[in-house]
């Protein structure tokens, strides 16, 4: 049975941090910012964990195990 393949734009958008966690960053940055607050576009930076019921499933998709 062939391997199967890693879905390369999830591996270019999700980083596995040392705890095997999946780290991904925010959307909703790129325009339009003029509406939104400081405090908003502020958060937007920081990056954030994948929750863990759909870790397993997106690890597998970027070829993690």
């Amino acid at each position: 049975m062939p391997k199967p393949k890693t879905n390369k734009s999830i591996k270019k958008r999700l980083r596995v941090t040392g705890t095997g966690k999946l780290k991904r960053n925010k959307g909703n940055k790129r325009h339009l910012l003029s509406g939104r607050t400081s405090k908003r576009k502020r958060q937007l930076r920081k990056a954030t964990i994948l929750p863990n019921s759909i870790t397993a499933k997106y690890a597998r998709a970027m070829g993690e195990g």
